[in-house]
């Protein structure tokens, strides 16, 4: 039998000599099987990629009620944007009958592995994700697609699975973001971002230089910092802004290096928005809490989070086909506060 052809129960129980009932059973664990033959058909069935798709089964017996509990991995609990959108898939998991189980992967690739492993022994009915930061190989979400578990990916997608997604228009929040700054007299703009090996990354960077470009500035390499946190912002700021000709605004990837930045720039005496203009990316509450309040980008994690957890529940409840990827966009909108002119 070819290994690039998709194998059915059928198939492993011909492969075998036995009945497609006792590969069933052997497939969960039951003591019905003797040790030895369920270990032989698990091993064949794994040297084939074969999964029993568990929630198509629950699905396929009237009288079972598929399991109602969606995994969701957030990288970072304290983060307000990560926040908002668990605060948007519990409203509507809730609103449509489920429940949700949560984890964090803490910004880390091992542990992200682990938990897509502990959510499909648990047997939840789907998962929704942001991969971690560190995140470059995918086998662990595609062996969750093999396995017949929806997966859903939000905010940091994976371009390695074809999985459905939801982001917010990263590009254009960034490109209204800076043509804000060009268009309030700001002509050396700095770029505080993250890694550009994200697709979150890639977006807003390019929002950022094609603002730049199309009102006729040079992108400066000087000017253009791998930073994604107030501590980081903090520490290299003082730096940029004892270049020679040193920048006269910031766009910064998320709120907390944008506050690291007012506070860096307010230190070392210079005036905001007067000498230097600031803006951010979220729109959480530390953005009205600094001084002066920042201008961000707002991102809408809420509605994020709903979209998330509609698209899961509708391929779990059969609205939506299970082989469909969507891909939904959730717009941005600019929010002018003190830290721009």
């Amino acid at each position: 039998m070819s290994d690039s052809t998709d194998i059915t129960m059928k198939d492993i129980a011909r492969e075998l000599g036995v009945s497609v009932a006792t590969v069933s059973r052997a497939l969960k664990d039951s003591t019905r099987i003797s040790a030895e033959k369920r270990e032989e058909i698990k091993r064949y069935a794994r040297e084939h990629n074969f999964f029993p798709n568990i929630i198509a089964e629950s699905l396929r017996k009237s009288k079972v009620q598929p399991i109602k509990i969606i995994g969701v991995i957030i990288p970072q609990f304290e983060h307000f944007y990560f926040s908002s959108i668990l605060s948007g898939i519990e409203e509507e998991a809730s609103l449509r009958g489920y429940r949700i189980m949560v984890a964090q992967s803490r910004e880390n690739y091992e542990n992200e592995v682990k938990i897509c492993q502990t959510f499909s022994e648990s047997k939840v009915c789907g998962i929704i994700v942001s991969q971690a930061k560190n995140t470059t190989k995918y086998n662990h979400f595609q062996t969750l697609i093999d396995k017949g578990v929806p997966l859903v990916f939000y905010d940091r997608i994976s371009t390695g699975v074809n999985a459905s997604r939801v982001v917010v228009d990263d590009y254009r929040g960034a490109f209204a973001a800076v043509t804000h700054l060009i268009n309030t007299g700001c002509k050396r703009i700095a770029y505080y971002g993250t890694l550009l090996t994200m697709e979150i990354g890639k977006n807003r960077y390019n929002g950022y230089r094609d603002a730049l470009l199309e009102n006729g500035i040079h992108p400066d390499e000087q000017l253009i910092k791998n930073c994604d946190n107030r501590t980081d912002a903090e520490t290299i700021t003082p730096d940029v802004m004892r270049l020679p000709d040193p920048p006269d605004a910031f766009f910064a990837v998320n709120d907390d290096t944008a506050i690291g930045i007012l506070y860096s720039c307010k230190r070392l005496g210079f005036r905001v928005p007067e000498d230097v203009s600031i803006c951010g990316f979220t729109n959480g509450q530390r953005a009205i809490a600094c001084d002066p309040m920042l201008t961000t980008v707002e991102q809408r994690g809420t509605r994020v989070g709903e979209e998330a957890a509609s698209i899961l529940i509708d391929q779990v409840e059969g609205r939506l086909p299970k082989n469909r990827v969507e891909k939904r966009v959730v717009r941005t909108k600019l929010i002018i506060r003190g830290t721009t002119r």
